[in-house]
């Protein structure tokens, strides 16, 4: 268990016991891939994979972290905690109570020491998790009472975007913290990001014969290396010139006229990409409500597709992936996150899922890529505590 792990490990570093273990998960998004932060829909769901937190509130201002994926512990006062500082890592920690604490919220110093169970670099929201389980716990430790209702949680998830985006200085928008603090166990989440409005959707797909398999791909994942950066300021930069306050404004009827006002065409395939991309999480809600998984597979695929040649956030090990995949029979595969990197999933017949795995080891042995890591996921639930 990680939460024995992460409880043994405070108690090694620190010499006490945690007043707790909190958890959150990892998200997998299903489909809507940089639609957040243009204010538009996606559709993620909550892993099984989860970060887990042991935490013990202080009397002072001080912050001691420490994890059992890095070495060392980092200690800091709250106070100092700023954009930039602590980096790495500690800065999703530290991030959080920093965040609660500037939105009026009377947090003390912490004790924490995390276990991440969520594949590290694999463009599974391992950071979000890591904030969320924090999160939770300052919540209960400090007695906000924001866990136990809706509104506290979407108040976490401010906090929690507010730690990324200006501690860890990451630009992303809102979906990983939406997913690991607002899933439910059995469905997918359907978020609007233009006014944080949510729908679940139910995702059996145990019901109906099929899985979905994750394929962490091995390469290289970053969103701080200016890539993600530039695929946001791109998307603004279209908005602008469209006139309007966010791509989700862009109707998707007659697109191809409306983005000829865009100077250049690379705008114009970065806008095509997130306003062709929200039409698809809409379609592909619609299908999963009647059940069609053959309608949901091609979805993905064509998804996939505009993520590789218009919005160009593909890598060859996500596309080997992908092809590999719906060779062995999977009624559709994507790349899922934030590109560069990381990870893609596939609708498969249960039945198939260890012959997709199988092709998929083989045609990354054959192209010499690294050994990708394949599992099974179901949708589960948010973060909460656990001990």
């Amino acid at each position: 268990m990680s939460a024995a792990a992460a409880t043994e490990l405070l108690r090694r570093t620190f010499d006490a016991d945690p007043a707790g273990v909190w958890s959150a998960p990892g998200r997998v998004n299903l489909i809507g891939e940089h639609t957040d932060y243009n204010e538009g829909l996606c559709l993620p769901i909550a892993l099984p994979q989860r970060t887990f937190a042991a935490v013990s509130p202080r009397t002072d201002d001080v912050l001691r972290i420490v994890s059992a994926q890095s070495e060392g512990v980092v200690e800091l006062a709250l106070a100092d905690v700023g954009p930039g500082h602590p980096d790495g890592w500690a800065a999703y920690v530290a991030g959080v109570p920093w965040a609660l604490r500037k939105a009026g919220y009377a947090v003390t110093g912490l004790d924490v020491a995390v276990d991440g169970r969520v594949p590290l670099g694999a463009g599974l929201s391992s950071s979000a998790a890591l904030e969320c389980a924090v999160g939770a716990a300052v919540s209960d430790l400090c007695v906000l009472d924001l866990l136990g209702t809706d509104h506290g949680r979407r108040i976490l998830v401010s906090a929690c975007i507010d730690a990324e985006n200006s501690i860890a200085e990451a630009p992303t928008g809102g979906m990983d913290q939406s997913a690991s603090l607002l899933a439910s166990a059995g469905h997918a989440l359907l978020l609007d990001c233009r006014d944080s409005r949510t729908e679940q959707v139910p995702f059996d797909l145990g019901a109906h014969g099929l899985a979905l398999l994750v394929m962490d791909t091995r390469a290289e994942h970053a969103l701080v290396d200016g890539q993600y950066a530039e695929r946001r300021t791109s998307c603004e930069e279209a908005a602008r010139e469209l006139g309007v306050s966010s791509l989700r404004e862009v109707p998707s009827d007659d697109l191809d006229a409306t983005l000829a006002a865009l100077s250049n065409d690379m705008l114009r395939r970065r806008a095509r990409h997130v306003v062709t991309e929200i039409a698809r999480v809409e379609t592909t809600v619609a299908a999963l409500r009647r059940n069609d998984f053959r309608a949901v597979g091609e979805l993905f695929l064509t998804s996939h597709a505009s993520m590789r040649d218009d919005f160009e956030i593909s890598v060859p090990e996500l596309d080997t992936a992908v092809e590999a995949a719906v060779a062995a029979g999977a009624l559709g595969a994507r790349m899922t996150g934030g590109g560069f990197g990381g990870s893609a999933i596939a609708l498969v017949p249960t039945k198939a899922a260890d012959a997709a795995q199988a092709a998929v080891q083989a045609a990354f042995a054959e192209r010499g890529f690294h050994a990708p890591h394949c599992f099974v996921v179901t949708a589960s639930g948010p973060a909460d505590r656990d001990q």
